[in-house]
């Protein structure tokens, strides 16, 4: 594990947040909001309405900003995300995991805990130096969002399909060449 599982797993949904806007778009419905926030374990307030849903779609292009920024730059944007938030730090414990921290109450909107649990991972990814983690996929037809978790920092495609899309056109390309 490169992070504590809280980092990661906020990381983690940032990451399908912000590729979510990539073609073909998903989290266009309640329902798949409501997939979302049981897949990366959100707890506390969730709505089910289309406003929150809105809401959190609205975070995408910030929380891209803020994964590819620099390091300077990605400071500046923490800073500013829990400022706004007025976010504080505390140490919480709720199934299944055991202490950890959360910077706004449970209560707080959606979007709002979203993108605090976002900054407060971002934290850690600045702090470790670890921004060679995040990166653009390197299919040249897709914009999407790469968070490298494995040890010895070998991904780079954010998805299976474009991996797969990328492996199919080298195969080709190998037997045009009569390789």
């Amino acid at each position: 594990m490169v992070f504590a599982h809280d980092t990661e797993e906020a990381l983690l949904a940032a990451v399908a947040l912000v590729n979510s806007a990539e073609p073909p778009e998903t989290l266009t419905t309640v329902a798949e909001l409501d997939a979302f926030y049981d897949r990366f374990g959100y707890t506390g307030r969730h709505d089910g309405t289309r406003t929150e849903l809105d809401e959190v779609r609205a975070l995408r292009q910030r929380l891209r900003t803020l994964l590819l920024a620099e390091r300077d730059e990605a400071v500046e944007l923490v800073n500013a995300i829990l400022g706004e938030a007025r976010a504080v730090p505390q140490l919480v414990r709720h199934a299944p995991l055991d202490w950890h921290i959360h910077a706004v109450p449970p209560q707080a909107p959606l979007a709002v805990r979203v993108g605090v649990e976002t900054a407060m991972a971002m934290i850690d990814v600045i702090r470790a130096d670890e921004h060679g983690r995040l990166g653009v996929c390197a299919d040249d037809e897709c914009a999407g969002v790469v968070l490298d978790l494995s040890r010895n920092r070998s991904k780079r495609f954010c998805s299976v399909t474009c991996g797969n899309r990328n492996a199919v056109a080298a195969y080709r390309a190998r037997q045009a060449g009569g390789e």
